[in-house]
């Protein structure tokens, strides 16, 4: 599926660098950076073998010197779009890149559209569409471990694992269409376990790959958590702590935070989106009043609460307020200040939410901050899963198609044990087969294949 035009962009961010690298893609790639491109060698780039860097220089249509520069030719299909390639890095500064670029468009490329490098990739099968994805993954990872699960996307581990389900599937729709058409065979009975057996562990499989999907999400967005309390119980000290660095104004005296702070940092490897919240109480402070707020309309747009309290002092109105706020939320409890004293509320907290989710901490101190860390990680990850073992998910894309696939081979379980004829579970089975399809791009529209790449930056 070689495309006929021949496209060049700009692939490095824009702005001022030491280096700058515009790219050509298609057919006349190589003829395109021959007109332009004069190595030192006097040689064409074409008399070099592929995948060499080549010293020289470019020079416009007068034959005056644009940039010194290195070119390489790389031949289809050993490049990123399995097509003819050509990069050439000049210096970093914006008009000799805006020069080279315009020097392609007049010898016949045109401007590439958003993604479009990496649609031709995916397009002439280099790739598929999860690893296409995951090269935006790669670019906007937030923490080491986003990246690392992006790569392990890009390199096929999530493809692998589905293309094994749908080859499953087929097996199990070639197994009942055999039976349709060749219904004097008396197999009926060896059929029906058999393509049970076989739905039901794709469902399994499936619903494995659904369950890393939250921790996917995550890692790739970031754990938007709200820190909330009342007044001075120490959330903006704990939102300090956690940043290693005095972000929020400290104090003694109540109000101190009148407005959400929000801050990214990575806790344990989590990225975390943090707000540290004003304190939630009744106040007669018109300011002070609008910032409280904020912090319970932050509260329904967080996924994770840090609700801290002061472990020296019995639960207040207060406290019991943001308690009942919380409840039924993902909520962490921070028992604070246990440097000045042992909390008195820590047993009859127990009593009315979960042990495991209260950690007792000193935000002066950092002690007990190791702990909340550990909380983190496994509310991201669970007890008893490992980022290296698993394949997470990231993409909300493949998340919902995955779920839709899960729910038709339940639907096919469930037709199989209760026997119904083989013409509805082969319904439901190529249904779930057609969804994975459309999540590795082998049964995927074009408008979707558009959408996804037009999502994607100029140059990549």
């Amino acid at each position: 599926m070689i495309q006929e035009d021949t496209i060049s962009a700009v692939i490095t961010a824009p702005g001022n660098a030491a280096v700058g690298i515009v790219r050509i893609g298609g057919a006349d790639a190589l003829k395109i950076a021959d007109i332009m491109f004069f190595a030192a060698s006097g040689k064409k780039l074409e008399d070099y073998p592929s995948h060499t860097m080549v010293y020289g220089f470019v020079k416009d249509e007068k034959g005056a010197a644009i940039d010194e520069v290195l070119a390489v030719y790389m031949q289809a299909p050993r490049s990123y779009t399995a097509e003819d390639v050509v990069e050439i890095q000049c210096h970093g500064g914006m008009q000799s890149l805006r020069h080279i670029l315009r020097l392609t468009f007049l010898y016949g490329a045109r401007a590439a559209e958003p993604g479009e490098f990496t649609k031709r990739a995916f397009l002439n099968g280099r790739i598929d569409l999860v690893q296409a994805e995951a090269v935006m993954d790669i670019i906007n990872s937030k923490s080491a471990a986003a990246l690392k699960v992006a790569v392990q996307q890009q390199e096929g581990f999530l493809s692998g694992k589905l293309k094994a389900i749908r080859k499953e599937l087929k097996d199990v729709i070639v197994h009942l269409e055999a039976v349709i058409d060749y219904p004097e065979e008396d197999i009926e009975d060896v059929t029906y376990q058999e393509v049970t057996d076989a739905i039901r562990n794709a469902k399994e499989e499936t619903e494995s790959l659904l369950q890393g999907a939250h921790t996917g999400k995550i890692l790739k967005e970031g754990l938007r958590t709200a820190i909330i309390g009342r007044p001075n119980v120490g959330k903006s000290s704990l939102l300090n702590t956690l940043l290693k660095e005095d972000r929020a104004l400290v104090s003694e005296f109540e109000g101190t935070t009148r407005d959400v702070i929000e801050e990214q940092l990575v806790i344990g490897g989590v990225p975390v989106l943090l707000a540290d919240t004003a304190g939630i109480h009744d106040t007669e402070d018109f300011v002070e009043k609008l910032g409280v707020e904020r912090s319970r309309a932050f509260l329904d747009k967080a996924e994770l609460i840090m609700a801290v309290l002061d472990g020296t002092q019995p639960l207040t109105a207060d406290d019991e307020a943001i308690l009942t706020a919380v409840k039924g939320k993902n909520t962490v409890f921070v028992v604070n200040k246990t440097d000045i004293a042992e909390s008195v509320i820590t047993e009859a907290l127990a009593e009315r939410v979960p042990r495991k989710n209260i950690i007792e901490i000193s935000a002066k101190t950092k002690e007990g901050v190791d702990l909340l860390e550990n909380w983190l990680q496994e509310y991201v990850y669970g007890s008893n899963r490992q980022s290296d073992e698993e394949i997470y998910i990231q993409n909300e894309r493949q998340i919902n198609l995955l779920r839709q696939a899960q729910e038709s081979l339940t639907d096919a379980v469930n037709a199989a044990e209760e026997r119904l004829p083989y013409d509805c579970l082969t319904i439901d089975v190529d249904r779930a087969l057609t969804l994975m399809g459309e999540i590795t791009g082998e049964t995927v529209r074009d408008e979707i294949i558009n959408e996804i790449f037009a999502r994607f930056c100029v140059g990549k």
